[in-house]
């Protein structure tokens, strides 16, 4: 457990980062960070208030094996599928991690204290399937304070409108991309839309767009490091902030048009940004950088405990460190284009990565379980 020492010691600028509007939840989940007790002590001592998990994520926990041997030994005398056996114990998880998070929801008033669940990643590009697991995972955890997270690929858009239309809470990810964030903020307001028609509650449906940061300064970075001329290497670190705070002026643009407050007065809630990724790569950036730098009221911050912890230990929270930089963030992207490195393919290249790695980690976690369930003697296939 976390020590009274700590807690005064973390207080500082996580406190500070939650003043200014910044919801800090954890990229991170274990059966063993619930049961003994870390992640309510996160939340009590460390402004945690919501959590993220995607599959490599649960390759980590669950591939160890620790905390679910006697899960998978009932699971392998039922004879239950892989497949089902890794939802039995991800749903589980969640549940579990859902409940240590209800004050905080009920608290917020549905704002916080979610916990976000992956569909399968080799559903990326099905829409109908993906919708069809979103409402499945939705019935399995059966907790108010899930979201269910959809990739903000082509065939996911279709998808979120859906989902979010049949009330249920999203949290779209893997979006890279300006174009892309808008058509999300649009597949959003049209699930509204549906919501509404249907006869939904609009104030219990909550959404956020995880906007990934890190990996657009590692994909960039590269590229400018082979040019290697003064000017390039000068714009190293920029491109991820930049596209960042240029996401969250659309944000602004969107959630105060007039399509959004005819919603807003029905009882819709903004889908918040959400920064992802934002454990810094580049060993010679600051470990807080895309903390401090992506400061702004109505945003999720979701980092790795690392993260977490470097910002309790020596975090500069300095206020708004968004709004005032939309100039900027235009004119560095700029100045990477005319080097001839192209944002459009960069963006596409990252989101087709991203889905192949969490397939990658998916079918891993696949691996493990079909190991453990055959090492019980049962077949896991």
């Amino acid at each position: 457990m976390i020590t009274v020492s700590e807690a005064s010691a973390s207080a500082g600028a996580l406190k500070r980062l939650s003043d200014e509007g910044v919801s800090i939840w954890l990229d991170d989940l274990s059966r063993k960070r619930i049961e003994s007790g870390n992640l309510a002590g996160l939340v009590e001592t460390k402004n945690v208030v919501g959590v993220t998990t995607n599959p490599s994520i649960f390759q980590a926990a669950i591939g160890s094996g620790e905390g679910y041997e006697e899960q998978l030994a009932d699971l392998a005398v039922r004879g239950v599928t892989v497949d089902e056996a890794v939802r039995m114990m991800t749903t589980a998880d969640v549940r579990a991690a859902a409940d240590v998070l209800k004050p905080v929801f009920e608290a917020s008033g549905g704002r916080d204290g979610r916990v976000s669940i992956e569909v399968d990643p080799r559903l990326a590009h099905n829409t109908e399937a993906t919708v069809a697991e979103a409402r499945q995972l939705a019935w399995l955890v059966d907790r108010p304070n899930v979201m269910i997270k959809i990739p903000a690929t082509e065939a996911g858009l279709p998808a979120i409108t859906e989902v979010i239309g049949a009330g249920i809470s999203v949290n779209v990810t893997l979006i890279f991309s300006l174009e892309r964030y808008r058509a999300v903020m649009d597949a959003y307001l049209a699930g509204l839309e549906k919501a509404r028609a249907a006869g939904h509650d609009l104030s219990a449906i909550h959404s956020v767009a995880s906007f990934f940061v890190s990996r657009v300064d590692s994909e960039i970075d590269k590229r400018l490091t082979l040019l290697g001329t003064d000017e390039a290497l000068a714009l190293k670190g920029k491109a991820a902030l930049a596209n960042a705070r240029l996401a969250y002026e659309a944000y602004e643009e969107v959630f105060s048009g007039g399509r959004f407050t005819a919603l807003a007065g029905a009882g819709a809630n903004k889908q918040r940004p959400l920064w992802a990724s934002t454990g810094v790569k580049d060993p010679a950036y600051r470990d807080t950088l895309y903390v401090e730098e992506l400061v702004a009221p109505g945003t999720v911050n979701t980092m790795p405990e690392a993260t977490l912890n470097a910002t309790a230990d020596h975090g500069d929270v300095r206020g708004d460190t968004v709004t005032g930089g939309y100039a900027q963030a235009r004119a560095d992207l700029a100045a990477v284009e005319r080097l001839g490195i192209s944002y459009d393919e960069v963006v596409r290249q990252l989101e087709d990565e991203g889905v192949a790695k969490f397939e990658v980690a998916w079918q891993d976690l696949l691996d493990a379980v079909t190991k453990s369930l055959n090492s019980k003697g049962v077949d896991g296939e």
